[in-house]
């Protein structure tokens, strides 16, 4: 009885949810609806209603409202950033998703410094091997790789989605060395097809971890001999500087482990000081190549 019960509830909910999805019979739809639900059925579901709170400090599309993203579009805030990272093995230290939590750190600031820009969704899934034959890092437990036709599908869908809604300048930017070839594909084909209606630009400045290793040389990291794993003085504080978890920190420094390549990690204040100072030479990197890139095509 009780289970005829909740499942009547739950398919009357469920009507109830889709019938606020999909206009009434005999209702034609209101070209004013967005937001999920008929204007006529609630005001704020209107294509011009006021925001009824204070917008979020944020550049990241996932963390907004619909209502935050369109405001955003209207100031002119019309270039997004498409950022790509992997999940694969980073040696016995560094999270899995080490590239998703650089970009979560590096894309923000971007965005910040060029001022007019947004952060679509982290695309957390790229080439990475073969799973048939685990090739390349699907050696190792834990990575997920997609197929090269997958991952530009994926992204050519997240920019045409975007381009639809008003973005006007589409960038590509990868924090792995598989992302690039793909993200690159995808520009000269919809650049192609759109003819410089929305400008769509793959940035390989970013990727330049040697370029940020060089420069942090001269600003207060001497890396010594490396320690042969997947891991580096940059990338592990670029994780820090996002989330110290990621790179187990506290388990490090109780355990002794705290250094990379000779780099002493273990004083959470000078560490953190490092950091900023990668983000920040990555960000004006990238922003300044964005800048150029889509002056480029203008």
């Amino acid at each position: 009885m009780k289970f005829t019960l909740c499942l009547a509830l739950g398919l009357t909910l469920s009507a109830g949810f889709v019938a606020g999805q999909q206009p009434q019979p005999g209702r034609a739809p209101d070209p004013r609806s967005r937001g999920g639900g008929d204007c006529r059925d609630n005001p704020y579901n209107c294509a011009d209603a006021p925001n009824p709170i204070p917008s979020t400090d944020t550049v990241w599309i996932e963390e907004m409202t619909w209502m935050e993203v369109r405001d955003a579009l209207k100031s002119g805030k019309r270039t997004v950033i498409i950022p790509t990272g992997g999940l694969e093995p980073n040696g016995p230290w560094l999270a899995i998703g080490k590239h998703n939590y650089v970009l979560h750190a590096n894309c923000s600031a971007i965005a910040r410094k060029l001022g007019n820009a947004l952060c679509a969704p982290i695309v957390k899934f790229v080439p990475e091997g073969d799973y048939t034959t685990k090739s390349g890092h699907m050696a190792t437990p834990g990575t997920i790789s997609m197929r090269e036709e997958t991952y530009q599908a994926i992204l050519e869908d997240v920019a045409r989605s975007l381009q639809a809604h008003g973005f006007d300048s589409i960038v590509f930017i990868g924090d792995s060395g598989g992302n690039q070839t793909g993200q690159k594909a995808v520009a000269d084909k919809l650049n192609a097809a759109w003819n410089g209606r929305t400008v769509v630009a793959h940035i390989p400045q970013y990727y330049d971890y040697a370029g940020a290793a060089k420069y942090m040389t001269g600003h207060g990291l001497q890396p010594g001999q490396s320690d042969n794993i997947h891991d580096d003085p940059v990338i592990a504080l670029n994780m820090f500087i996002d989330d110290p978890r990621s790179v187990r920190f506290d388990e490090r420094v109780k355990a002794g482990k705290a250094s990379i390549n000779g780099v002493d990690l273990s004083n959470r204040a000078k560490s953190t000081e490092l950091a900023k100072k990668i983000v920040e030479y990555r960000a004006s990197i990238a922003a300044d190549a964005i800048k150029a890139a889509i002056a480029a095509q203008r």
